[in-house]
């Protein structure tokens, strides 16, 4: 028989609502990657400019992008009823489906009184209290990240361990590597050659997380069905 991507996650067979629910954690990721490198708009230099700067005020992306955004945080919001639906006894992934909850069904929604200036604004002098709950809001997002992989990493083996380990090492280096360089060289509208490219390098290492955590629980209720 044809073997499709959904079976080889672990999706086939009866579909209860706990892997809908999960599989939303894998539609959030897609959707997401698929924002941070497919949205654009002219004079946007992908490789530079980081993603912030999509959702700006005056972007003619912002939109799109807030939109597609709240889809992301819908998604998301159901993942994590998945993640705690299928915790069982493993309080580490309680923790995990809590912190998602907390990160993105709730301070998300404050990215709405958030977003960002341009930088010709910021240059001029445009800097308000938005761009402060911006900064502040960034790192509520790594922080809760962070820790959101800190304990899905406790809830499985070795290898999903390390695996996890190196990802929070790889994002903590480009995250100090390039952001403390990076924020002020945007407010004054000076170049940041690279920055984004290393952000949504950083992104995407969270993104994929998300996918594997996603498929790993999708496998293991695939198990529980078949006892």
């Amino acid at each position: 028989m044809k073997t499709t991507i959904l079976d080889s996650i672990g999706f086939s067979g009866e579909i209860s609502l706990k892997k809908i629910l999960l599989l939303c954690g894998i539609l959030s990721s897609v959707l997401y990657a698929t924002m941070i490198t497919a949205i654009q708009f002219e004079n946007y230099d992908f490789t530079s400019q980081s993603v912030s700067e999509l959702s700006a005020i005056g972007a003619p992306t912002r939109t799109l992008w807030i939109t597609l955004g709240i889809t992301y945080q819908v998604l998301m919001v159901a993942f994590a009823s998945g993640v705690w639906a299928t915790a069982g006894v493993k309080r580490s992934l309680r923790i995990v489906a809590i912190l998602i909850l907390l990160n993105y069904g709730i301070a998300s929604f404050l990215w709405l009184f958030a977003s960002m200036h341009q930088r010709d604004v910021l240059a001029g002098g445009g800097k308000t209290m938005a761009e402060t709950l911006h900064i502040i809001l960034v790192l509520v997002t790594v922080l809760c990240n962070l820790l959101t992989i800190g304990f899905g990493a406790a809830a499985f083996g070795k290898r999903f361990r390390f695996y996890s380990i190196v990802t929070i090492l790889i994002l903590l280096i480009l995250g100090a590597l390039t952001g403390p360089v990076a924020a002020p060289r945007i407010e004054a509208n000076l170049p940041t050659p690279w920055f984004g490219i290393w952000e949504r390098i950083i992104i995407l290492g969270f993104l994929i997380w998300i996918v594997i955590l996603a498929i790993i629980l999708i496998r293991l209720e695939k198990k529980k069905g078949s006892y």
